[in-house]
């Protein structure tokens, strides 16, 4: 019988005061029984709406149906089939506003959890030593996929399945790209990335580190190696500023900087690991996203009193509904409609404050949304030590340079249609590095779509 109850079943979490001090994962996961209680929720109904909100196709309510049965290993090949990442995605996916958004259960009541649910099938199953995917016959063709991260993954994922020979080129020692630099600890376990990614090395995939596109090799050089496809998934991680006075001062951190001498070289363990930290005892996080959310939660792990400074109101805040709740309870300051002018400095060179003005919003800009307008005589000064710029972030620009018959945009990223085909030959890409800066799901399905490109081109 169906569970009619109108709610969701809450996640087990860390309580707030307790989690606020430490970097382990906040969410604690479903038991066993919550698993199956929350699946009883789902209707399975027969044109499954929430498929159509989700980016790669998992077969939601199939999967949901075997842990109805109790079979968490079934429920994860099932996600399997269409999701090279379940753990991941169960954990980072926005699923309120994709899936779940379209789930029948939210019309009177929450919709069914389904973010919950795919996380519970692929822990439990990668607990019990879930087999990796099959693999057809090698093919004797092969791919080089630029950039490890989730675009990147997801087409090295399908063309291993199809039996291609791939290679994965990433800039950083480490692969993983923003799974392992950008999202903390807290959200998501590092070693959870470290066995996604070995599953595709049991597939074949192999991962060449320290290789930087435009600088190690260029496309063309990857071309007349006999590669018969090139992916580019390099991503977005060119940091943006606002150009505002200060910004060059020490105690000026672009978020992707901050956020990768945390997440990927554990600065936080500081002298375990080499890499030191310093934020001081108060923090300005400039931004409304997800990485803003990151970078000001990661400042209060390490001891600071930290603002969130946003130009808009909460309600055009970008960062998921989660994440703000979760940063509000560990006693995150957020100071809304307020935009800085200034950041300034000591006789020192490092920083002391920074100068801000209230603003209120005026008519709707060309996306809809309404501009921000300073308010008269409302400058004042923060109190900081530290400020982490998070306002988003641009494509590798070696690329662009080094591939001048590679067709790019104005602002960076790289011209390509909805199947990842770009306008040189047997050249694709997908992700940050197109769009830019966005989800992890969203980067996986244009991999996905990127790899059925390549295997269509190349029959």
């Amino acid at each position: 019988m169906a569970n009619m109850s109108l709610n969701k079943h809450p996640m087990p979490e860390q309580d707030p005061q307790v989690r606020a001090t430490n970097f382990k994962e906040v969410a604690l996961g479903y038991t066993p029984d919550i698993a199956r209680e929350e699946a009883e929720r789902c209707l399975h109904c027969k044109n499954a709406p929430c498929v159509t909100g989700c980016p790669v196709n998992v077969p939601i309510p199939d999967f949901i149906d075997r842990l109805k049965a109790g079979d968490a290993e079934g429920a994860y090949r099932t996600i399997k089939s269409q999701n090279a990442l379940p753990a991941i995605c169960g954990r980072v996916c926005p699923q309120e506003t994709q899936c779940e958004s379209k789930c029948v259960r939210g019309i009177k009541g929450e919709p069914v959890a389904i973010g919950r649910l795919e996380r519970f099938a692929a822990d439990t199953a990668m607990a019990a030593g879930a087999a990796r995917a099959e693999t057809a016959p090698h093919t004797g063709k092969k791919a080089a996929v630029i950039g490890s991260g989730p675009a990147g993954l997801t087409c090295a994922g399908e063309l291993a399945k199809a039996g291609w020979d791939v290679t994965i080129y990433e800039a950083l020692h480490t692969a993983g790209g923003v799974l392992v630099y950008g999202i903390p600890e807290f959200r998501l376990p590092k070693e959870l990335v470290r066995r996604e990614i070995h599953f595709l090395e049991e597939m074949g995939v192999k991962i060449i580190t320290n290789a930087v596109a435009g600088k190690a090799f260029t496309v063309d050089e990857l071309l007349e190696d006999g590669y018969d496809a090139v992916f580019i998934g390099s991503g977005a991680g060119l940091p943006n500023f606002q150009k505002i006075p200060g910004e060059s001062l020490c105690g000026v951190y672009s978020a992707n900087e901050f956020l990768t001498r945390l997440n990927l070289m554990k600065a936080y363990t500081f002298p375990e690991h080499d890499t030191p930290i310093k934020v001081g005892s108060r923090v300005a996080v400039i931004g409304g996203g997800n990485v803003a959310m990151d970078a000001a939660r990661c400042a209060k792990r390490l001891g600071a009193e930290v603002s969130i400074v946003y130009r808009r109101s909460e309600a055009e805040m970008p960062a998921r509904k989660e994440e703000v709740h979760h940063a509000r309870e560990e006693g995150i300051d957020f100071r809304m409609l307020t935009a800085p002018t200034e950041i300034l400095g000591d006789e020192n060179g490092f920083v002391n404050g920074m100068n801000c003005i209230r603003m209120e919003l005026g008519e709707p800009d060309e996306r809809g949304r309404r501009r921000p307008v300073p308010v008269a005589g409302s400058e004042y000064c923060l109190p900081v030590e530290t400020v982490i710029v998070a306002i988003g972030n641009s494509p590798n620009p070696l690329i662009k340079k080094t591939t001048p018959d590679l067709p790019t945009e104005k602002w960076g990223g790289i011209q390509a249609d909805e199947n990842g085909r770009t306008g040189k030959k047997n050249v694709y890409a997908g992700g940050d590095a197109v769009t830019g800066a966005a989800t992890v799901i969203l980067a996986m399905g244009a991999g996905k779509k990127a790899a059925a490109a390549i295997l269509a081109d190349h029959p």
